[in-house]
């Protein structure tokens, strides 16, 4: 049963009661990621998200992790590009032991001084860690040759530099600026009273009286290139894609089922196309990336440096040609795909959670499991063949290598509008 309610400072509230589970999962969404910090403080919401966990005015770091781990359930939190989450799961007994505690980690966090140097050590750690994980950089790499070098093209990791520069006024500030009742969202699933968890929430963050200065900057252009970065490597990592659409575009049920057919499981084209039949690669996908104002449809593939081009060539003639070939057997395959996923997520607490929060951020409304099963099922041959032809012709295509290849050795030529 769904639920929505705002509290008496103003932040919305949404809920949904699942009797047939034993786990609660409750999340604070705040509406500021990577893509809102200007880019001297780039990876500070990230950092934020760290020092959450650092000590609060009751409770010592390592209090945090006990306390947790003596309910047996999950505090943690994520930044993305466009939010930074805080969450608890909890067996549903505990589940006023787990609001109050993820209450203390969010309203009465202290940032000890001590704690900040260690922690961006841990940071530039994470971000080594990434560096030397080719098939996850090349997205940030992709991304910024996109996006540009500020906005939705930063990472949310930041760089050595801004992390390094960063210091607890800065974090302070932050807060200030973004952390109030207008930038936040509370959602929660599974097994508990909805009248108690309100209780709950108003003596914790029905407190919160902050203001707040939402900014998601100038809207982020499409930049349709081609990048080849070199590095010595035992596989050439390759990204390419087209402009998208917004997460609350009217079209994003036909895109989710053309994005399945081209890339998005064992059977689509492109791994049966380019792993099963050719050997070429041992993973290759297509992938899909929303924002509040525009988007990203991509495709990931790894491969030896000679057969590069020939990845390319057969992404490329996929992609561009999805809207002349895509069938009604295809289409209703990747409809059925795409149901079973979503009836397989509601039986996660936390997946729910984050759909409510979701729907609600950028949709405004809630849409039942039922309700969006009949959008996928309306979706036609000729809407879906439509949508990938007009974003196929509309604003180019770009491309991003990085590996043991050099910027001569490329031979594929990138479609352009």
């Amino acid at each position: 049963m769904f639920k929505k309610t705002v509290l008496d400072n103003g932040i919305p509230v949404v809920m949904e009661q699942i009797r047939n589970v034993r786990s609660v999962s409750l999340g604070i969404w705040v509406k500021v990621g990577s893509r809102n910090e200007p880019p001297h403080k780039s990876g500070i919401s990230h950092f934020l998200e760290h020092m959450f966990f650092k000590g609060t005015k009751k409770r010592t770091a390592k209090d945090i992790a006990i306390d947790i781990d003596s309910l047996g359930g999950d505090l943690n939190a994520f930044t993305s590009k466009e939010g930074t989450t805080f969450y608890v799961k909890v067996l549903d007994e505990y589940l006023e032991r787990g609001v109050e505690l993820l209450s203390d980690v969010f309203l009465r966090s202290t940032f000890p001084e001590g704690e900040v140097g260690k922690e961006k050590g841990v940071i530039i750690e994470e971000i080594n860690m990434v560096e030397d994980t080719p098939d996850d950089y090349v997205h940030d790499i992709f991304s910024s040759s996109v996006w540009g070098s500020e906005g939705l093209g930063q990472t949310v990791l930041g760089n050595r530099k801004t992390v390094k520069s960063l210091g607890r006024d800065d974090l302070v500030e932050h807060i200030r600026k973004y952390y109030g009742t207008a930038d936040t969202v509370v959602a929660c699933a599974g097994n508990f009273d909805a009248d108690a968890l309100l209780e709950m929430l108003k003596k914790s963050l029905g407190r919160l009286r902050r203001g707040s200065a939402p900014d998601i900057g100038e809207p982020s252009v499409f930049n349709p290139q081609i990048q080849v970065v070199g590095r010595d490597l035992s596989e050439v990592h390759i990204c390419l894609g087209i402009k998208g659409i917004a997460q609350s575009s009217p079209d994003r049920y036909a895109l989710l089922l053309l994005n399945a057919v081209l890339g998005g499981g064992l059977s689509s084209r492109l791994f049966q196309e380019i792993r099963e039949k050719r050997g070429l690669v041992y993973s290759v996908y297509s992938f899909l990336s929303s924002y509040i104002d525009t988007g990203l449809w991509g495709v990931y593939a790894g491969t030896g440096r000679k057969n590069v081009n020939t990845v390319i060539e057969k992404t490329i003639e996929e992609l561009f040609g999805l809207h002349r070939t895509i069938s009604e057997t295809e289409l209703q395959r990747a409809k059925d795909q795409l149901k079973g996923n979503l009836v397989l997520g509601l039986e996660s607490t936390s997946r729910r959670m984050q759909s409510l929060a979701t729907q609600l951020i950028y949709y405004g409304k809630y849409f039942s499991p039922a309700e969006i099963i009949r959008a996928i099922d309306a979706v036609s041959l000729k809407e879906a063949r439509e949508l990938a032809h007009r974003l196929t012709t509309e604003d180019g295509m770009a491309l991003t290598v990085y590996g043991p290849f050099e910027q001569r050795s490329l031979k594929a030529s990138l479609p352009q509008p």
